[in-house]
């Protein structure tokens, strides 16, 4: 068994993860827009434009996320998580979280904590949340 995490961008899915390539590497594995699907939408599905992301799948590391427009009407905000990266120094640390935040907002700068030498936290620009810090050696 796995656990993925699924984002669903307000018709932003494909802006995100372009964000996502430039500021973190990230790789896209697959991507079908609306217009390419095999099948029409279900009757009860609100309609959605046809360049809209319907799934993606892309890697940032070695994390597999996925990814989709939700549907116009839809109203699911990002809430009650964040998706963690570790590095290994502060510089790399500093540049991704300074990455991160264009145009989003810092909900705690990088600095040292307890728990890590540096360790920040911020909401990126599509709403999702991002804990960034040196992973803690024993």
């Amino acid at each position: 068994m796995s656990v993925n995490v699924y984002l669903f961008f307000d018709g932003r899915a494909e802006q995100a993860i372009e964000f996502y390539k430039k500021t973190l590497g990230a790789s896209v594995d697959f991507m079908m827009r609306m217009s390419e699907s095999p099948e029409p939408p279900p009757a009860d599905c609100p309609p959605m434009p046809g360049d809209a992301i319907m799934h993606s799948s892309f890697r940032i590391g070695d994390t597999v996320l996925m990814a989709s427009d939700a549907p116009p009407s839809s109203d699911k905000p990002f809430k009650g998580f964040s998706l963690s990266l570790n590095y290994a120094t502060e510089a790399e640390v500093r540049k991704t979280f300074d990455a991160l935040a264009q145009g989003g907002k810092v909900e705690m700068p990088p600095g040292k904590t307890f728990w890590s030498p540096c360790f920040g936290m911020l909401t990126d620009q599509f709403g999702v949340g991002w804990m960034v810090g040196v992973e803690h050696k024993q």
